[in-house]
Order: structure tokens, then sequence, then C-alpha cells
């Protein structure tokens, strides 16, 4: 298992190697000493003898390359900005799935809807909920509501005392 720390921090652990290889320590001691097994100086040792000290250096971390080129994902920015409209959607709404279709169609790459949204954030944008409000919407009937009517019918602490603390009615008793 890899051990926790950043590639140059680790790098640095193998490099202190040298210095106790240099005191003539035993692998088993030096191994004790940075907290690893003496297998892993006894590694870093051979490579160290082998390819000197440019052995030792931090290695990049490997990972599956990405899909879309710098250039291509360059190219969906300037598609994007064209509008969906430009694409032959109804609206200007860029869904994942329109922009995983517009993707496949015109750079020949697939991606499942589920994973454009971390593309658009390494491009630096962000995917958008759309909101869901009526076409007949009246923003202006609705305040004017909310003016006249709403503090008519609102419940405030004002309108509202309890009659009385205990559970039965104190007349009655």
């Amino acid at each position: 298992m890899r051990p926790k720390g950043s590639p140059k921090l680790l790098e640095e652990r193998r490099r202190s190697v040298i210095t106790f290889l240099k005191q003539k320590l035993s692998l088993h001691e030096i191994g004790r000493r940075i907290g690893c097994h003496a297998s892993s100086v006894m590694r870093w040792r051979d490579a160290l003898q082998s390819g000197g000290q440019k052995a030792l250096n931090a290695k990049p971390a490997p990972g599956r390359p990405p899909r879309l080129t710098f250039k291509q994902k360059k190219q969906l920015v300037h598609l994007l900005t064209q509008g969906a409209m430009a694409h032959g959607y109804r609206t200007e709404l860029w869904t994942t799935q329109r922009i995983a279709d517009l993707i496949e169609r015109q750079l020949g790459v697939r991606y499942h809807r589920n994973h454009v949204g971390k593309l658009l954030h390494q491009i630096g944008w962000s995917h958008q909920k759309p909101e869901r409000r009526a076409v007949e919407r009246d923003d202006a009937a609705i305040e004017e509501w909310k003016r006249s009517v709403w503090p008519r019918v609102k419940k405030t602490p004002q309108g509202w005392q309890p009659i009385s603390s205990s559970s039965t009615n104190r007349a009655s008793s």
C-alpha cells in the first residue's frame, strides 16, 4: 500500500536513505528510523546503485488520460457559447444530456451525462438547474397579492394567543 504524503514528500523520504546508507546502518535500522520496511530500503538502495540519485525522483501519479484534448475542450467552450438553439434545440437550456450529445456529435467522444458535470467544472463552467416556473406567471400580480392579501390571512403572534395554559377550562372546575 502506498504511504500517505505528496510525491515530493515521499521523494525526500527516499533521499534520506542516502545519508543512512553512508553511515553503514543496516537495512532494518534504516527502515525503523524512517518508518518503512527493510525491503523498501533495499529497493531504493538498488535503484540508487543502478540509476543514481535520479532514480529516487518523484514519478507522476498514474491515471486515466483525459478523453478530450486541451484543443477539444476549447472547441467545446466555443460550441457551448453559440447556444443550444444554434445546435438544433428548441430552448437555450444546456442540460448534461444535451452537452453529452453535442460532444459525441461534434467531437466524436462519448460521455455519460453524469460525467459531463465534472467536465464542465474542468473548463470553468457549472451546470445549472432551471427554475420551474409557469409560462403564464404574472410577477406583478404576485407582488400585489403579497402586499394586500397575505398580511390579512397570515397568522401572526399578535392575532393568536392561548386562552389558558392548562388543559381544562378553569370555569368548569
